[in-house]
């Protein structure tokens, strides 16, 4: 059992981080930043070619993840892999006892670096849940063939949009991720609690039972913030927010002082993770620090939690 699994089904705080592959074959940083993670918290998630921006695969860092002691979620898109090809990648990550994963539909190569590349979407994130719980269940492969040796019993979990127009169709959404296996949800980012507790009530409403984690993203900068709402579906930045990052910044021009914007994103951040964990309102955190996940365990710490 996992040690997420372990944390969510005994209800503690889970904290997981993010964690993207190279553009290319050298891990050193990531393998040098899965240190100062360690410890810190209960899994690390490895995208898989976010935003359709081709990268090493995310099976690729799993394994180096965890031959350095971290506990890697398999990130699994639909978008460039067969039904097949997903569960050959399935097999081999348990191979490596890689037992958590986290299926998602995928962005559309259009929008990323590539975009000659056809998409593939065998199965979107319902699908791709469906096919692995079937798979647990039978001990059969996709075609129905019997697995040497069985199946993997694997922790699976989905992702949701708290902040999406019409809400309703997400949390049908959401049911379907649950119905087909999801055991735990991590959200996409959320930065108020008001946007928070608003799709919670929802998700209580339709009497939806999982563990759900909220996303939380660290802010870097106003800039940031504006490009985020101008261009990443289902993220909202409050104006409040954006207007105390541009006061950090005309703050630190002032001063001469560098790094003010990041490090009041970072306090934000703290805030309003030790705001959830205070109020109960979450079963915990995931952090996508984006590219800088040597910030978490300052994150973590200043919010006042350890596992």
């Amino acid at each position: 059992m996992s040690q997420l699994q372990r944390a969510l089904e005994s209800g503690r705080f889970a904290v997981t981080a993010e964690m993207a592959p190279p553009k290319g074959y050298d891990f050193s940083r990531q393998i040098a930043v899965s240190g100062l993670l360690k410890g810190k918290v209960h899994s690390v998630n490895v995208t898989d070619m976010q935003s359709a921006c081709l990268k090493a695969s995310s099976l690729g860092l799993c394994i180096h993840l965890k031959q350095a002691g971290l506990e890697p979620i398999l990130q699994i898109t639909g978008r460039d892999r067969s039904r097949m090809a997903i569960l050959a990648d399935v097999l081999s990550a348990a191979s490596f006892g890689i037992d958590t994963v986290l299926a998602l539909t995928g962005d559309h190569p259009v929008v990323g670096d590539c975009k000659d590349s056809k998409p593939v979407y065998d199965l979107d994130s319902v699908g791709i849940l469906q096919m692995l719980s079937d798979m647990e269940a039978t001990g059969c492969d996709c075609g129905g063939n019997p697995l040497e040796g069985g199946a993997p019993a694997l922790f699976k979990g989905a992702s949701v949009t708290p902040v999406y127009d019409p809400l309703p169709l997400q949390i049908n959404k959401l049911r379907q991720k649950v119905e087909a296996g999801a055991r735990y949800i991590q959200t996409q980012g959320v930065f108020d609690r008001e946007s928070l507790c608003r799709f919670l009530e929802e998700v209580d409403r339709a009497g939806i039972q999982v563990p759900i984690m909220a996303g939380i993203i660290p802010l870097k900068s106003a800039g940031m913030a504006r490009f985020m709402n101008e261009n990443v579906p289902g993220i909202a930045v409050p104006e409040e927010m954006i207007a105390r990052l541009d006061a950090a910044a005309a703050e630190g021009k002032a001063q001469g002082v560098k790094g003010l914007p990041a490090r009041l994103g970072m306090e934000m951040a703290a805030e309003f993770i030790a705001r959830i964990k205070e109020e109960k309102l979450c079963a915990g955190v995931h952090i996508m620090a984006i590219g800088a996940e040597q910030n978490v365990p300052v994150i973590l710490e200043q919010a006042g939690i350890s596992l």
